[in-house]
């Protein structure tokens, strides 16, 4: 008969099992977020190409396509992030995997994409699209993986990583609207409110970042807040939102406001960078204490049980607390003189209070799923874009006294009456 060490350790086998498979999941997100940033910066290229054809195209044409050349290395290295999921994957990574085989298809059609840029066959509010598109499915492979994630120290980090990125790309929706209105030398009520969403979508992924995000990480953050393109991107929305509706708004504008908000996304770049090699860091840690906890139990292993026999005799079993209750030792580093029972309880103890932790972290990632699955359904009902449905959502929310999660949960509960327009 196996004792009970021998499943102790297993369950630590399996631990590491776990944590090496979210690991690579952490090395897909870290890939994604720096692929995003590419095609962000592609983007805004493709933008001033259509915007500006004919008009000294070649130096344009040419930084575009080294964008593009920038954009397939990561593309490349996102492709091998996301084979090796497949390779390993894991019983609860479904919804993972569905979301990376949806944001490959985006990927192939990316070429096809290009090619109309090139020959000036789409507006530039289409193009925007379309890349919103693209990036809004790699976005939700990141969030996939930290609903995957198993451990509250890896979890907390990829929450904060998801919402600034998500941030980010409010951002580049906004630069492109903004030197949209510049450019159109009026001001229009519609844009002006889908201005103020978009600004109001980027606080509200800005908040969440900064209750997951680290001490350090905030520090630094807070830091760039004082940045002079985010000075001069406050002075030009205030023009924007202030100007009266049929106002004319400067057309050079524009080209200040994209230079503007171009640099707003790049002073956050680094703050993913700092987020996703914390991250990398964190797991490699995790990894390696739980591989030295496997070391010290196969060390025991090997080690005559007199000692453990001793311990259990009698009423030892009945007399200690069930595991996750007794007040845990420090750390896994025993002696010989410790026996499996004190092991079992530390170990039921340590999983105890992280399922707590993650239980506390997922009410919040739950909580945030249904209200997204609602915003879908008005935004397939109401032909409504992401802030938009959002607004709708939270003036329910004040005008019943509610919590936007429970409006969420009623709109879902009749889905069944809102089917999708054709």
């Amino acid at each position: 008969m196996k004792s009970s060490l021998c499943f102790l350790l297993a369950a630590k086998r399996a631990e590491l099992a776990e944590l090496e498979r979210l690991a690579q999941s952490i090395a897909l997100a870290r890939s994604t977020a720096a692929l995003v940033h590419e095609l962000q910066r592609e983007r805004g290229l493709s933008n001033l190409s259509v915007r500006h054809a004919g008009m000294g195209q070649a130096p344009l044409d040419a930084q575009l396509h080294q964008q593009t050349l920038g954009t397939d290395d990561w593309v490349a290295q996102w492709l091998l992030e996301s084979e090796a999921l497949i390779n390993a994957p894991s019983p609860h990574a479904a919804r993972l995997l569905s979301r990376v085989a949806y944001a490959l298809q985006g990927l192939d059609a990316l070429a096809l994409l290009r090619s109309r840029v090139a020959a000036k066959a789409l507006s530039t509010q289409r193009l925007s699209a379309d890349y919103a598109r693209l990036i809004a499915s790699l976005l939700a492979v990141v969030f996939e993986a930290a609903d995957h994630a198993s451990a509250p120290e890896l979890l907390r980090p990829l929450v904060a990583l998801f919402n600034l990125m998500q941030c980010k790309e409010w951002t580049g929706q906004e630069r492109a609207l903004g030197a949209t209105l510049f450019a159109s030398t009026q001001v229009h009520a519609q844009e002006q409110a889908h201005l103020s969403e978009l600004i109001e979508a980027q606080q509200r992924c800005l908040e969440v970042f900064e209750s997951f995000a680290s001490a350090a990480l905030l520090q630094r953050w807070q830091e760039r807040q004082r940045a002079q393109p985010l000075i001069e991107r406050s002075r030009l929305r205030r023009l924007l939102l202030q100007t009266p509706a049929g106002g004319a708004l400067e057309p050079h504008l524009s080209g200040v406001w994209f230079a503007c908000c171009s640099q707003c996304m790049d002073e956050m770049r680094p703050i993913e960078d700092q987020l996703t090699q914390a991250l990398v860091e964190q797991a490699s840690a995790c990894m390696a204490q739980v591989q030295a906890e496997i070391g010290q139990l196969e060390q025991r292993q090997r080690q005559p049980p007199e000692a453990d026999t001793e311990r259990l005799r009698g009423s030892a079993f009945f007399e200690a607390a069930p595991p996750a209750l007794q007040p845990a030792p420090q750390g896994l580093a025993f002696g010989l003189e410790r026996s499996v029972l004190d092991l079992v309880q530390e170990q039921g103890l340590r999983l105890q209070a992280a399922a707590t932790e993650l239980e506390t972290l997922r009410v919040s990632l739950n909580e945030r799923k249904l209200i997204e699955r609602a915003k879908g359904l008005l935004m397939a009902h109401q032909q409504l874009d992401e802030p938009a449905a959002h607004k709708a959502l939270r003036e329910l929310a004040m005008n019943q006294n509610k919590r936007m999660v429970d409006v969420a949960e009623a709109v879902l509960s009749m889905s069944h009456l809102l089917a999708p327009r054709r």
